[in-house]
């Protein structure tokens, strides 16, 4: 797949003329300029409510942030000092189901002043990285979030919920496979090679999924300079029968109320195969003194309840985690595969416009699909906005229960062949923060 540079794509110049009516000046960041990025990356850390950051955290960031497209907004008054808003993008690939991929406009870095709210910056930056993906062809943006409430009025769905478990080892036990292979303790560079390495191996194989990066695992693996638990961090690798690495699991040790039993929170375990999910969840809790451990963003399917002896010693709590949003529909919906035939008329609101007709999809038994626009429809089948068809886009939220929720207008026949075309296998996932 070629992939577009994000940083080739200027200014959105409607978000441009919309800021400098407010006195604002909205500008791609020139990431050559060193008093520019560091201003940008202290702004960034202080909207995200972090310590001021060091000399060293300044150079841990760098690369990541001279790799991205970062937009500032500046009060016009005092252009040179730090932004009071951030944003950045990159264009990386997304897996879909059926183990496709797609070009996504990854969106990052979301930050306004608590100095300059409710003057429609956010809105700004937000659209202007929609229309600067949409300009550039990229047919889908995604992101992460801090607040749940602020991206659906852009058109966003929350399409990739995850999972974070906390697991009563002494209730829960034990019955998962032996296996052949053995389980290594690695030191911490060591620890970010493996989680990359086989994080890639695996990210094609679950929808939802995108690349890491180099300073993703270094700071999961615990060598960011801004990491406060960074001395805690330890990590293992899974190593089959056959001498290959096919897992890789970050962790943290703490005590419990000072009675030398511990808790084992996972950072991130990552596996290739079945053998290695069990093993690494086994060395996890079986750990010597651990009464409890605790991991995040676990896919929806994972088979930790069925690892163990007592399934009601693991509480699982379900979460929004990534979130799409649809650009070009034509270029979108063929591009993943689907899990049932259908033929339907969707009409498609979108208020950005980006996505609004009406669209004809027709899959056929393979599960491959073709769209076409369809002008004035006599007869459509279901109608919804931009963020609900988003959400089926992932194919882990049931068109069900978007239509109880009143986010699709069909009757039940249209909306079960929905659910039986757009279900994916297996549940898509998304392990990391971006």
């Amino acid at each position: 797949m070629t992939l577009i540079d994000s940083r080739d794509i200027p200014a959105d110049p409607t978000s441009t003329e919309r800021l400098a009516a407010e006195s604002l000046v909205y500008r791609v960041v020139d990431t050559a300029d060193d008093a520019q990025s560091e201003s940008f990356q202290r702004a960034m850390t202080r909207g995200f409510l972090g310590a001021e950051p060091t000399p060293e955290v300044l150079a841990f960031g760098r690369a990541a942030f001279e790799s991205r497209r970062n937009i500032g907004v500046y009060d016009a008054a005092a252009t040179d000092a730090p932004p009071v808003a951030t944003i950045d993008s990159w264009v990386t690939p997304l897996t879909l189901p059926g183990g496709g991929e797609i070009p996504m406009w990854a969106i990052s870095g979301v930050t306004v002043s608590a100095t300059h709210r409710r003057r429609g910056i956010a809105r700004a930056l937000l659209e202007g990285e929609l229309r600067a993906a949409a300009t550039a062809g990229v047919p889908i943006a995604g992101l992460t979030v801090s607040e749940a409430t602020i991206y659906g009025r852009y058109g966003f769905g929350s399409a990739v919920h995850m999972s974070r478990v906390t697991v009563d080892t002494r209730r829960a036990g034990w019955a998962g496979p032996s296996s052949d292979g053995r389980v290594e303790y690695l030191d911490r560079e060591s620890l970010a090679a493996e989680l990359g390495a086989v994080h890639d191996r695996v990210r094609g194989h679950r929808g939802g999924q995108i690349p890491g990066w180099h300073s993703r695992w270094t700071g999961i693996a615990g060598l960011s300079p801004s990491d406060t638990d960074r001395d805690q961090v330890r990590g293992i690798r899974f190593v089959d029968a056959d001498g290959e690495v096919r897992g890789a699991m970050a962790f943290t040790l703490s005590e419990r109320t000072g009675s030398f039993r511990f808790a084992l929170a996972v950072r991130l375990l990552v596996a290739e195969t079945p053998e290695a999910t069990a093993a690494l969840w086994g060395f996890a809790l079986q750990h010597d003194l651990v009464d409890e451990v605790t991991a995040d963003l676990r896919p929806l399917d994972d088979a930790l309840p069925w690892l163990v002896r007592d399934p009601r010693g693991v509480t699982q709590t379900v979460h929004d985690h990534g979130w799409l949003r649809l650009l070009d529909v034509p270029a979108a919906l063929p591009a993943r595969r689907y899990s049932a035939p259908i033929d339907v008329i969707l009409r498609v609101r979108d208020p950005l416009g980006f996505a609004s007709g009406d669209w004809r999809l027709r899959v056929d038994e393979t599960g491959e699909a073709s769209v076409e626009a369809v002008d004035d429809a006599a007869a459509v089948d279901a109608e919804l906005d931009v963020s609900a068809l988003s959400i089926l886009y992932a194919g882990g939220v049931r068109a069900s229960s978007l239509h109880v929720a009143g986010r699709i207008d069909a009757d039940a026949a249209v909306v079960e062949e929905l659910d039986r075309a757009f279900v994916a296998f297996p549940a898509p996932a998304l392990d990391i923060w971006y």
